[in-house]
């Protein structure tokens, strides 16, 4: 009696894990063997990835944040906290794209954040 092998589930498989290696060098691309653990290790940092980008992400923001504020007399911890005591409810990518397209709105949002400092330390 034969052994089962599963062939056509084995080849599938293998034809799909192939697939993903395409345009690997060497023998990543050509043989199951080594295209497996590449295409493992690429899934892995891929996953990884997508969630780093959503810091990555707002870590420049923040940088565009900062070099904007700091262009209107305030650093970026003092234009954060007058924004809290302005109740005012953007977030950083809408602020950060205000900075860059629009100044005139954004030097308003800065100047709003300033009074409502002085209004709390008074």
């Amino acid at each position: 009696m034969p052994r089962v092998t599963n062939g056509p589930a084995r080849l599938k498989r293998r034809k799909r894990t192939l697939k993903f290696a395409k345009g690997y060098f060497g023998n990543k691309s050509r043989l199951y063997r080594y295209a497996k653990d590449a295409v493992k290790r690429a899934r892995k940092f891929a996953y990884h990835d997508r969630r780093k980008k959503k810091t990555v992400m707002r870590q420049l923001w923040i940088v565009r944040l900062n070099a904007a504020c700091r262009a209107n007399d305030i650093t970026y911890s003092r234009f954060i906290s007058g924004l809290k005591a302005a109740n005012i409810t953007l977030d950083r990518k809408s602020l950060s794209e205000l900075a860059i397209h629009d100044e005139p709105a954004f030097q308003t949002v800065v100047t709003k954040a300033k009074e409502a400092l002085q209004a709390k330390a008074a």
